[in-house]
């Protein structure tokens, strides 16, 4: 059985050099993408200290008799009762009634780079696990072994719990997961990949599952890849402007200035660049359509929407997701919240809005290029012989499609509240189905420029001037060098996917 989500090209602008990640540290969504791969991760010395240190202080409160949720106790709203005596019976106990998710499972890219945040929020040294958990979850990420997560199944609070859960099991070797994409025991996927079972002790169970760090992985690779769909957007709304021979005014340096939004001052200044060199026609209406005139103010809007999500989310990969939490140096341990993934929740809603109204650009600036009535005269369909070929109709169609997708997925989950769990649990972010909701809409967001950018490639093979500016020249020359002319028709199903693995392969760094 092999992995039902197709995982998008490493970025040429990430880091993707062989150099050891140590934690503790800040993680990136670069290093979240970087995971998909085997990476090199290392528990400094110091972190495995103030985790010993940890370790010992909660034993040392147990033994005085102090009531440590989920240590002590049961879980959720059984906390009332005693747990199991036992340590490890208590980590079976945790993890059995939790292993109950449902649906397809997540791509490799989202559950590697999950045990990546979890692993990183653990090495901060407040959770109290055994040396071995930090070993295991590094020895994983170093190797192709991803554990099957089902999707279904976190609401988000109190940690991924669910999700999280078959992730330990298949540590353990329980379940399924993946060597290489190929499904198979858990065990024997240990085998192959060299890894030994996980073995739990203390509060092993509960440290490894109760944090958002699935939610905080999908919500870093969602804004990792809308990174690259914004500057996709901002190069093919260059190339675009160039081939009808458009005038660059709606990029003035000057109205934009006036308008107010340092994103959209971004957005034009980056448009600039690209149309540098450019002459106009001088053939094209005073005002061009929205889709062109409007693209340095909603791209602006755009990039404002992924800074601010790129800074919680960065918040969260730099913070420890968990509950109690244990401060040696205080002589405390904190019950609380910290597994509350109500900001990445949030961000990650503003994320899909974001790609849904990039991706309405995407889609309208594909209707002006085959509207024979205003994009300058080319043929209807961009087809050499309309009638006898019909050139990219079917495209266009299937554009239409993705995009009702996207609008009717579109839903913020973040306000989705229901109460569960015994009413413990009586107001919930649903941040893991906000952030995989974000990063769907990512990747919808890239087969629509994909849409647009073989349409490009046909204007040019129809008629359309080549682009006077040097930037957009190189970028119709990638695109003709990489996708054929549609003369006669074909399926063109690759070629939008080629087109988009391109795009994507230019990273989010603009000239």
């Amino acid at each position: 059985m092999l992995l039902n989500a197709s995982q998008p090209p490493a970025p040429s602008s990430a880091d993707t050099s062989p150099a050891a990640l140590t934690l503790p540290a800040p993680l990136t969504p670069d290093h979240l993408e970087r995971a998909v791969a085997p990476l090199d991760v290392r528990i400094a010395p110091e972190a495995r200290e103030r985790a010993a240190a940890c370790q010992a202080f909660l034993a040392g409160r147990l033994d005085s008799g102090e009531v440590v949720y989920g240590a002590s106790t049961g879980f959720g709203p059984l906390v009332g009762y005693a747990g199991r005596a036992d340590p490890a019976e208590q980590c079976d106990n945790a993890l059995a009634h939790l292993s109950c998710g449902q649906g397809e499972d997540l791509p490799v890219a989202v559950v590697r780079a999950t045990l990546l945040v979890r692993l990183a929020s653990l090495a901060r040294g407040h959770s109290a696990v055994t040396p071995q958990v930090l070993d295991a979850l590094a020895a994983a990420l170093g190797t192709g072994f991803t554990p099957a997560v089902p999707r279904l199944g976190s609401v988000g609070a109190s940690g991924d719990l669910v999700p999280l859960a078959h992730a330990v099991q298949a540590l353990r070797g329980r379940g399924r997961a993946y060597v290489e994409a190929v499904a198979m025991p858990a065990a024997e996927a240990l085998d192959r990949a060299g890894l030994r079972p996980l073995v739990l002790d203390g509060r092993d169970a509960l440290a490894l599952v109760n944090g958002t760090s699935l939610t905080a992985a999908a919500g870093g690779l969602a804004l990792a890849r809308l990174r690259r769909a914004h500057a996709t957007a901002l190069r093919l709304t260059a190339l675009l402007a160039d081939l009808l021979g458009s005038a660059p005014g709606f990029a003035s340096a000057a109205l934009l200035d006036a308008f107010g939004h340092p994103d959209a001052v971004r957005a034009g200044a980056a448009l600039r660049g690209l149309l540098a060199g450019t002459v106009p026609t001088g053939l094209r209406p005073l005002q061009e359509p929205y889709s062109i005139r409007c693209a340095p103010q909603l791209l602006g809007a755009v990039g404002a929407s992924l800074r601010h999500a790129d800074e919680v989310i960065g918040h969260d990969l730099g913070g420890v997701s968990d509950n109690p939490l244990c401060f040696p140096e205080l002589d405390e341990i904190a019950h609380g919240g910290n597994f509350f993934g109500q900001p990445v929740a949030f961000a990650a809603d503003l994320l899909t809005l974001a790609a849904v109204q990039t991706g309405n650009l995407a889609e309208r600036q594909l209707d002006l290029l085959v509207d024979p009535h205003r994009n300058g005269g080319l043929p209807p369909m961009l087809a050499r012989e309309p009638g006898r070929q019909h050139a990219v109709q079917g495209v266009q169609i299937a554009a239409t499609a993705i995009l009702a997708q996207m609008r009717r997925t579109a839903t913020p989950a973040s306000v989705q509240s229901l109460p569960t769990n015994g009413h413990n649990q009586d107001v919930v972010p649903f941040g893991s189905q906000a952030a995989l909701g974000a990063l769907d809409q990512a990747d919808s967001l890239r087969l629509l420029h994909g849409s647009l950018a073989v349409a490009l490639r046909q204007a040019a093979h129809v008629g359309a001037r080549r682009p006077t500016a040097p930037a957009c020249a190189d970028l119709l020359d990638r695109l003709c060098d990489t996708i054929p002319a549609i003369d006669p028709d074909r399926p063109l199903d690759t070629d939008v996917r080629t087109a988009a693995d391109l795009l994507d392969g230019l990273g989010h760094e603009l000239p």
